[in-house]
């Protein structure tokens, strides 16, 4: 059997020589976090896992480690006969695990006896973990934050999209979050990854960055949706200057009418959201908004919340706001070519910083 190499970093140029990190933890450990490209290939079902870990603790290790070695056996066996059959004798996969415990072991060992360069990652995905929080929270990288800001409905996603057309860099924390950011934010049917994905997401856009050059990132509170910024990027948007996008009451309402057509067209979701509004606006304003939706009369409803929620909300924010603004984008309106103009603008603002 060739050495099996032992990797103990999960920083991405430790991982950039594989051609494949393979995750072999269950479906729903790698659904919840893995590491950046890493493709799962489980040892153990989720069921498989369970049923070993309740023989393991009710009756025997013995037992446990039997019957989890038959159905290891067999679940690396699918892999090299269906994920893996396309892979030549240069093929170089780096394996890991929750802790680089047996299951890694197990297929590393395999791989390896196929005649495969393998390698272990030394404390799995556990490893990997501790870099993503010694990046994001006991680190300050030095970055050049710009934020685009502005109130509710004034287009701040859309054009930060035409930045990156434009060669600015940008990183989209509600993309990366899924989550439009406010209340009424949730995208239907589509669930916010969890907190540990999240903040893989965000390492990873930080990690492509250039640090030299300025990011621009959406104003958003310390939370998008129910996933946090962690510090190392917080710290630098609260600090960060800001590009103003400014867009006619009615121009927003328009837009909101459209983007958030999902969010009114399921009543629960809706009411819930109304539910959660952190000044309470009283039962008959909420009626009359479930009112609205119902009818499908979303452009007087999102002028209504504009003008009772975020329009004041937004006010509120920006009296407490100390840093400089380094300039204000005024838009006529929200279509293609508005919004096309005013990330022509910001960009041409944000090339300046770097003069």
């Amino acid at each position: 059997m060739a050495a099996i190499e032992v990797i103990r970093n999960a920083d991405p140029a430790s991982l950039a020589p594989f051609d494949a990190v393979i995750d072999v933890r269950s479906p729903s450990e790698f659904a919840e976090d893995h590491a950046p490209g890493a493709i799962s290939l489980p040892v153990l079902s989720d069921a498989e896992r369970a049923v070993v870990g309740t023989i393991y603790v009710q009756e025997s290790r013995f037992k446990a480690r039997r019957i989890g070695a038959a159905l290891i056996a067999r679940n690396v066996a699918r892999h090299l006969e269906t994920a893996l059959a396309d892979k030549d004798g240069a093929f170089r996969p780096l394996v890991y695990c929750w802790r680089g415990g047996q299951r890694s072991s197990a297929m590393a060992t395999i791989l390896s006896e196929v005649g495969w360069r393998t390698a272990l990652l030394a404390g799995g995905y556990k490893t990997y973990r501790r870099h993503v929080k010694t990046r994001l929270y006991d680190e300050a990288p030095p970055l050049k934050i710009v934020l685009l800001e502005g109130r509710t409905g004034s287009g701040k996603t859309e054009v930060l999209s035409r930045l990156s057309a434009l060669g600015v860099q940008t990183i989209d924390l509600e993309g990366l979050a899924a989550h439009r950011g406010s209340l009424f934010g949730a995208l239907v049917g589509t669930p916010q990854p969890s907190q540990k994905m999240f903040e893989s997401r965000l390492l990873g856009a930080l990690d492509a960055a250039d640090p030299t050059r300025p990011i621009v990132v959406e104003a958003e509170s310390s939370k998008v949706g129910e996933r946090m910024v962690p510090p190392a990027l917080w710290t630098a948007m609260a600090a960060a200057p800001r590009i103003t996008l400014v867009a006619p009451a009615e121009a927003r309402a328009r837009y909101l009418a459209q983007v958030y057509a999902d969010v009114t067209a399921d009543r629960a979701t809706f009411e819930a959201s109304l539910e959660r509004l952190p000044i309470f606006p009283g039962r008959k304003r909420i009626e009359a908004w479930l009112a609205l939706a119902d009818a499908g009369e979303l452009e007087t409803l999102a002028s209504d919340l504009v003008a009772v929620h975020y329009d004041p909300a937004y006010d509120r924010t920006e009296r407490r706001d100390p840093h400089p603004r380094l300039a204000c984008v005024a838009m006529t309106g929200l279509g293609q070519a508005d919004l096309d103009a005013a990330a022509r603008e910001v960009a041409a603002v944000v090339a300046g910083l770097g003069r």
